[in-house]
C-alpha cells in the first residue's frame, strides 16, 4: 500500500519593491532570530493561494496591502519539516506606508545596499537574485 508523501509546508515573502529598493524587516522574535533580517510574510493556510496568502500576511505584519507579481528566486528550504519559502515580486498599493506591526525595524534597501543588514539563511539567497531587479 502506498502512501501519499505530505505536501511541503509553503512559506511565502514579499519582495516590496519601490523606487528601486526593496522592504527588509527584522525580526522581533523568538529571541534566537531577533534582529535578524527577513522579507514579510508567512504560512499559506489551508485554501488560500499563495498571492492570497502574502496579500493577508501584508496586511497583518506591515498594515498594507500588495500586488503579488512573478516570484523572486527559486524554492529555498527551511529547516523545518520539509517547508519551503516562495517570495514574490510585489509593490504598495495607494500610497500606504508600512508599519512595524510584528518587526522591530523596517527600511528600504537599495541594489548596493542589500547587503548591509544581517538576512537570515533562508532570505539571503533572495536578497541575491533581487539585485538585478532594483535600478
Amino acid at each position: 500500500m502506498q502512501t501519499e508523501r505530505p505536501m511541503s509546508r509553503i512559506i511565502v515573502g514579499a519582495a516590496i519593491i519601490e523606487a528601486g529598493r526593496v522592504l527588509a524587516c527584522a525580526r522581533a522574535a523568538p529571541p534566537e532570530v531577533a534582529g535578524r533580517w527577513e522579507f514579510p510574510g508567512g504560512k499559506v493556510e489551508e485554501g488560500e493561494t499563495e498571492p492570497e496568502a502574502l496579500i493577508r500576511e501584508c496586511e497583518e505584519e506591515l498594515g498594507v496591502k500588495v500586488e503579488v507579481g512573478d516570484r523572486v528566486g527559486g524554492d529555498v528550504p527551511l529547516g523545518h519539516a520539509g517547508a519551503v519559502l516562495r517570495v514574490y515580486k510585489s509593490r504598495l498599493l495607494a500610497d500606504q506606508t508600512p508599519q512595524c506591526l510584528e518587526h522591530s525595524e523596517l527600511r528600504w534597501l537599495g541594489r548596493d545596499e542589500l547587503f548591509d543588514v544581517d538576512w537570515l539563511p533562508a532570505d539571503a539567497p533572495i536578497a541575491a537574485a533581487l539585485r538585478p531587479l532594483l535600478d
